[in-house]
C-alpha cells in the first residue's frame, strides 16, 4: 500500500504538476500547502498529490479536492493559509478560487460540472489529474497493466491484431492509417528481429498532447507498446522524444525503471515467453523528425532526412528491419481497447473515425487546454461548449487544425464534424491534434506566412520542391503582408502550392501548402484586401498599417500624431493635424462610435486611449480660444456641383470640393442644415451651437446651403443634373421600419426618428407617462433619454443581451444612470389597445439558443414566457431605411433594401455624373463612415469633371509626419491612468437638454495623451 492510500487520508489534494502548472509554481505551492497543513494539524488527514496535466491549462495552477471533486484554479501561495483554514479545517469551500465561466456570474464548485470537463470523453487521458505519474502503484490501482496481462495470457498475437482492427482505431499521429492493419503488415514481414517506436517528437507549434500524456500517464504508453510488441513480434522498442521536454523525459525514465522493477519490462514478462525492452532516444528538436523515415534516420545516427517510400518502415525500417511506428496517443489508447473490447471503442465516434481524439485547444479561446472528445463532435461544441467561446466577446473567425501543415477552417463551417474525412474535405487535416482558434483580430495572410515560415525553416532541404518552393511561398506572402503585393500573386501562390504538394517526397512537403491553399479558398477577399486596397482589417500587418487607430478610422485620422502633440502641450499644432483630415471634429469628438478605441493596443491590458475625448478636447479648445486653422480653396473653378442632403456625407463632400475650388450648392429638404446630426441627435449629446460652428466653417469656404428644398418636389433630379456638372446624393436613412406584429398601427405607437426630429425642431410633442422604446441602437437610447427628460417613466425592450446592443456603450451606461429601465432578452409580439388607444404591449422572453456563424447565440422565444407591460406611448427604434420616394421617377438603380446601388469603388450610380454615398447607400451607418463616403465622392467627382478615369489609388496607412514621443520616467509610466471625463450630475440632467458630457481639462488631456503607446513609431522602424 503506498502513502496515498485512500483509507489513510480524509482528503486528497490533486495538484497539477504538468508543464503549464509547473511554470506557474505548482511545486512551490505544494511546499506551502504541506507546511500549512502541518501548521493546522491536518497533515495526517489531508495529503497533497502531484498529478500530471489536468488539462485546464488556461487557469493553472489547478487543484481538485477529492473525493468531493471541488475544483480550484489560479492557486497562489498567498491564498493557501485562508484555503487550508476555511476548506480543509472548517469545511467551507472557497468560492473565489472556483471557476466562473466568462459569460456567467455564478461559480461552479465541482470539476465535472464545468463545461470544459463535462463535455469530454476520456480514453487516452483517462488517468489525468487522478494519479501521481511517478508512482506505478497509482497506475495499477486504476486497472493499469490489466490489459497487458490479458494480451499475454488470454490472447494470441493474431487475436490482439484482430481486436485492434475491429476497433477501427486509426493512427493518431496525423495520417490516420488503420492501426491494426499497420500492425498486421509489420507482423507478416519475414524475419525474427522487429522494432516498435513511439513517436513523441511533437514539434507542432501550440501542440502538447503527446508531451502531456507522457507527463501525466507514462505507464499507459509503456503498456500500449508492450501489447503492440507482443502482437507484432518485436523484442525492442524506442521512445523518440524531444530533449526540450525534460519533465516528460524524467517521468518516462522513472516509469521505465519502475516497470522493470515490477517485471513488466524485460525477460519472460508475466512468466510467458514474451520478452521486451524499451530505450529512450532524445531528439534535437527537428520538426522533420515527426516524419517516420526521418525519425528512423535520427535513431540510427544519420541526418534526419526522409527517404523515398516504398519500402515503408513496416517492411524496412530501423536498421533495415520491419518497424512499426505509432505516436503517444495511439499507444496510450491500446490498453483500453484490449481491456474494454473493440465493440465498446468502436461505438464511439463516426462510421470511419472511431473513438476519441486528444486536442490541444489554444489561441483566441477562453478555456485553453488539453481536451479529449469523441470523433464527430462539431467545431462549435469544441469552441463554445468546451472552450468557453472567444475572449472579450469577439467574433470567431477561423480555426487551424492539424498544426503547421493543417488548414484554416472558417466560421461558416463551425458545425463541421471533426473526423478525418470531414477535415480533409474542408481542406485541412486531423494532424496530431493541434487546434488554434482565431478571432476577428487574426490576419489570415499573417497566419499563412507564420506557418510557411515555420515549415520553411524546418524543411530538411532534401527536396527542391519543399526547400525552394516554400521559400518562394514565404517571399510572396511577405510581400503581400507589407503592402507590396501585385496582380497575379494569388494565382502564383495557388499554382506553386499545388506543385509543392505533388512533387515533395514526405508528408512535410506534401502538406505544408495547406495553410496557403485553405486561406485562399475561404479568405480570398482578405488577400485581395492586402494586395489591392493596402488594408489589413485585422490590424496585424505592420508593413501596411501605421497604427491600429489610424488604419481603422474610416477617414484615416492621424491619431498618433495629434495625440503625441497633445502630450507635448502643443494644442494648436494638434488641431491642425486633426483638421487636415476631418472637417467635423467637434461632432466626431461627441458622437463617434470609436472603432479606434475598440482596437487600441493599450486596451489589451488596460483602458484604451480616450481618442474621442482627446479629439473633442482639441475641437473645443479651438472654438473656445478662437484658434484659426486657415483653409483656402486651391483655385477658383467655374464648374458647379450639387449635393443633395446636408448630413455628414454631404457636408464632408462639400468641404472637400470647396477646397478644390468648385462652386458647391447643398440642397436640404428640412428647415435646418445638418441632416441627422441636427434632426436626430439630441442637444445633450450634440449641442446646436457646436453643429452650427462646423457648418459655418464649411459655408465660409463658399458653400451655399439651401434649406426647405426637396429634390423631386422643388426641383427635379434631371434638372439638377442639367444645371450642375455633377450631383452627389446623400439623403441619409430617415424612414423607420415596422416590427410587423399585430396592432403596431395603433394610435400611440410612434417612430423614434420622427419623435427625435420633432424634439430637435422644437415642435410640440405629446407622449404618455409610460413610455416603452423598442430597439438597441443609438436612436433607441436617444429616444429613451429624451423621454426621461420629458419626465416619463421609460423602458427599453431589446431582444438580445447588453453585450450585443449596437448602441455606443457609454451612451447605454448614461441611459441607465438617468433611470432608463432596459429589459434585455425581451421582444414585443402584440400591441394591445382598447377603444383604439394603446393600452399594453405583449412580450415574450427570449433565451439564447445555438451559436450562429458569428459566434453569437441566436435569441429564440422561450415557450410560455409571455408577459404584458402597460404603456401609453410605444416608440419604435428597430432600424431605418432611406426614403427615396422624392427622387422623381428617375432611372437610378435601387436595391431590395431601398438603398441606391453604386459602384463600391467610385460611388458612381448608373446615371453618368450622379454619385451617391452615406446611409442612402449603406443603410444606417456611423457618422465617420458617412464622412468617408463624402471624401471618396469628392475625389471621384473631381476626376469626373476633369475627364480623368474614375479609379481610386490605395496606399499603405502612414502618418503625414512623425511626432517625437514624450519620454516618461518609470514612476510616471506606472502612475498614468485614464482620467474620467467630467459629466453633469445625474440629478441635474433631467431638468433640461444641456450637454451631459463635459470632456477633459487641459491637464487631463495631456496626462491621457502620455499613455499612448505610439504604435506609429514602431511601424516607422519596420518600414
Amino acid at each position: 500500500m503506498n502513502e496515498y492510500s485512500s483509507d489513510k487520508y480524509r482528503l486528497h489534494l490533486m495538484l497539477c504538476a504538468g508543464t503549464a502548472c509547473v511554470s506557474n509554481k505548482s511545486f512551490k505551492i505544494k511546499v506551502a500547502l504541506d507546511e500549512e497543513l502541518k501548521k493546522q494539524g491536518l497533515d495526517r488527514e489531508v495529503i497533497v498529490v502531484m498529478t500530471g496535466c489536468n488539462g485546464f491549462c488556461a487557469v493553472g495552477p489547478v487543484m481538485t479536492v477529492m473525493p468531493d471533486g471541488i475544483f480550484y484554479h489560479s492557486v497562489t501561495n498567498e491564498i493557501i493559509p485562508h484555503l487550508v483554514e476555511e476548506h480543509f479545517l472548517k469545511g467551507r469551500p472557497v468560492k473565489r478560487l472556483m471557476f466562473t465561466p466568462p459569460t456567467e456570474k455564478i461559480a461552479i464548485p465541482k470539476m465535472m460540472d464545468i463545461g470544459f470537463f463535462s463535455r469530454q470523453t476520456l480514453i487516452a487521458l483517462r488517468n489525468r489529474g487522478l494519479i501521481d505519474p511517478e508512482i506505478i502503484d497509482e497506475y495499477i490501482a486504476r486497472d493499469g497493466y490489466r490489459a497487458l496481462a490479458k494480451a499475454l495470457t488470454e490472447m494470441s498475437p493474431e487475436e490482439i491484431i484482430t481486436e485492434v482492427k475491429k476497433s477501427g482505431l486509426r493512427g493518431r499521429g496525423g495520417a490516420g492509417f488503420p492501426t491494426g492493419l499497420k500492425w498486421e503488415l509489420c507482423r507478416n514481414q519475414p524475419g525474427d528481429s522487429k522494432y516498435i517506436i513511439c513517436n513523441a517528437d511533437e514539434g507542432d507549434p501550440g501542440a502538447y498532447m503527446d508531451r502531456s500524456i507522457v507527463e501525466a500517464d507514462p505507464h499507459s504508453v509503456i503498456e500500449g507498446m508492450l501489447i503492440g510488441a507482443r502482437a507484432i513480434g518485436a523484442s525492442k522498442g524506442y521512445v523518440y522524444i524531444r530533449a526540450e521536454y525534460p519533465l516528460a523525459m524524467k517521468r518516462l525514465e522513472i516509469a521505465l525503471d519502475q516497470a522493470r522493477e515490477y517485471g513488466l519490462i524485460g525477460e519472460k514478462i508475466f512468466d510467458t515467453d514474451f520478452s521486451f525492452d524499451i530505450s529512450i532516444k532524445q531528439g534535437a528538436g527537428a520538426f522533420v523528425c515527426g516524419e517516420e523515415t526521418s525519425l528512423i534516420g535520427s535513431i540510427e545516427g544519420r541526418p534526419p532526412e526522409p527517404r523515398q517510400r516504398p519500402p515503408y518502415p513496416v517492411e524496412s525500417g530501423l536498421w533495415g528491419k520491419p518497424t512499426n511506428i505509432n505516436n503517444v496517443e495511439t499507444w496510450a489508447t491500446i490498453p483500453v481497447i484490449i481491456d474494454r473490447g473493440a465493440d465498446w471503442f468502436s461505438s464511439i465516434g463516426t462510421q470511419l473515425s472511431k473513438g476519441t481524439k486528444v486536442f490541444s485547444l489554444v489561441g483566441k479561446i477562453n478555456n485553453t487546454g488539453l481536451v479529449e472528445v469523441p470523433m464527430g463532435i462539431t467545431l462549435r461544441e469544441i469552441i463554445y461548449d468546451i472552450g468557453g467561446g472567444i475572449p472579450k466577446g469577439k467574433k470567431f473567425k477561423a480555426i487551424q487544425t492539424g498544426g503547421p501543415s493543417g488548414g484554416c477552417i472558417p466560421a461558416s463551417l463551425i458545425n463541421l464534424p471533426v473526423d478525418y474525412e470531414k477535415l480533409t474535405e474542408a481542406g485541412s487535416i486531423m494532424g496530431s491534434g493541434g487546434l488554434i482558434v482565431m478571432d476577428e483580430d487574426t490576419c489570415v495572410v499573417d497566419v499563412a506566412k507564420y506557418f510557411i515560415d515555420f515549415t520553411n525553416d524546418e524543411s530538411c532541404g532534401k527536396c527542391a520542391s519543399c526547400r525552394d518552393g516554400s521559400s518562394e511561398l514565404l517571399e510572396i506572402l511577405r510581400r503581400i503582408s507589407r503592402g507590396d503585393g501585385k496582380e497575379g500573386d494569388l494565382q502564383a501562390l495557388e499554382e506553386l502550392a499545388n506543385a509543392i504538394k505533388d512533387a515533395s517526397m514526405c508528408g512535410l512537403g506534401q502538406t505544408l501548402p495547406n495553410p496557403v491553399l485553405s486561406t485562399l479558398k475561404y479568405f480570398e477577399d482578405e488577400y485581395i484586401e492586402h494586395i489591392k486596397y493596402k488594408r489589413c482589417s485585422a490590424l496585424v500587418c505592420k508593413g501596411i498599417i501605421s497604427s491600429a487607430c489610424q488604419h481603422i478610422c474610416p477617414i484615416s485620422q492621424d491619431v498618433p500624431n495629434y495625440v503625441g502633440l497633445i502630450a507635448q502641450g502643443k494644442f494648436e499644432e494638434a488641431i491642425k493635424v486633426v483638421r487636415k483630415e476631418n472637417p467635423l471634429p467637434l461632432i466626431c469628438g461627441r458622437v463617434c462610435n470609436t472603432p479606434c478605441e475598440k482596437k487600441c493596443v493599450a486596451g489589451e491590458w488596460d483602458d484604451p486611449i480616450a481618442i474621442r475625448l482627446l479629439k473633442r478636447f482639441l475641437a473645443d479648445y479651438e472654438m473656445r480660444h478662437g484658434v484659426v486653422v486657415e483653409e483656402k480653396p486651391k483655385s477658383d473653378k467655374k464648374e458647379k456641383v450639387a449635393i443633395v442632403g446636408s448630413g455628414p456625407a454631404g457636408l464632408t463632400c462639400a468641404h472637400s470640393l470647396a477646397l478644390e475650388g468648385y462652386k458647391v450648392t447643398v440642397l436640404e429638404s428640412q428647415e435646418i442644415p445638418g441632416g441627422m446630426l441636427s434632426l436626430c441627435i439630441p442637444d445633450f449629446r450634440l449641442p446646436k451651437e457646436v453643429l452650427k460652428y462646423e457648418i459655418d466653417r464649411i459655408k465660409g469656404l463658399g458653400v451655399e446651403i439651401k434649406t426647405n428644398t426637396t429634390v423631386g418636389k422643388d426641383i427635379s433630379l434631371n434638372k439638377l443634373k442639367d444645371e450642375y456638372n455633377a450631383v452627389f446624393i446623400a439623403i441619409g436613412a430617415y424612414k423607420g421600419l415596422k416590427m410587423k406584429i399585430p396592432g403596431e398601427n395603433t394610435e400611440g405607437v410612434i417612430d423614434a426618428i420622427e419623435f427625435l426630429m420633432d424634439i430637435n425642431l422644437g415642435r410640440q410633442v405629446e407622449i404618455g407617462d409610460l413610455v416603452i422604446v423598442v430597439g438597441g441602437g443609438n436612436s433607441a437610447i436617444d429616444a429613451a433619454r429624451v423621454a426621461r427628460r420629458l419626465g416619463k417613466d421609460t423602458k427599453i425592450l431589446y431582444r438580445r443581451t447588453r453585450a450585443e446592443m449596437p448602441a455606443i456603450k457609454s451612451e447605454i451606461e448614461e441611459a441607465l444612470n438617468e433611470g432608463v429601465d432596459i429589459q434585455f432578452l425581451a421582444a414585443p409580439i402584440n400591441v394591445i389597445s382598447s377603444n383604439g388607444r394603446l393600452e399594453a404591449v405583449e412580450c415574450i422572453r427570449m433565451e439564447l439558443g445555438e451559436m450562429d456563424q458569428s459566434g453569437r447565440r441566436r435569441p429564440v422565444p422561450a415557450e410560455g414566457s409571455e408577459f404584458k407591460v402597460g404603456v401609453d406611448t410605444l416608440i419604435l427604434a428597430i432600424s431605418q431605411e432611406p426614403d427615396i420616394s422624392s427622387l422623381d421617377g428617375n432611372q437610378l438603380n435601387i436595391s431590395k433594401w431601398n438603398t441606391l446601388v453604386v459602384d463600391p469603388e467610385t460611388l458612381s450610380t448608373n446615371i453618368k455624373g450622379i454619385f451617391a454615398g452615406g446611409d442612402v447607400v449603406t443603410g444606417p451607418n456611423t457618422v465617420t463612415e458617412a464622412m468617408a463616403h463624402g471624401k471618396t465622392a469628392a475625389e471621384m467627382i473631381d476626376k469626373y469633371i476633369k475627364g480623368e478615369k474614375l479609379e481610386r489609388k490605395y496606399e499603405v496607412t502612414r502618418p503625414a509626419l512623425y511626432v517625437q514621443a514624450v519620454k516618461l520616467t518609470e514612476e510616471e509610466t506606472k502612475s498614468l491612468k485614464r482620467p474620467k471625463a467630467q459629466f453633469i450630475p445625474t440629478d441635474r440632467r433631467l431638468k433640461d437638454f444641456a450637454e451631459v458630457e463635459l470632456g477633459f481639462t487641459e491637464a487631463d488631456a495631456i496626462l491621457e495623451a502620455k499613455r499612448c503607446l505610439r504604435c506609429d513609431l514602431e511601424a516607422k522602424e519596420e518600414k
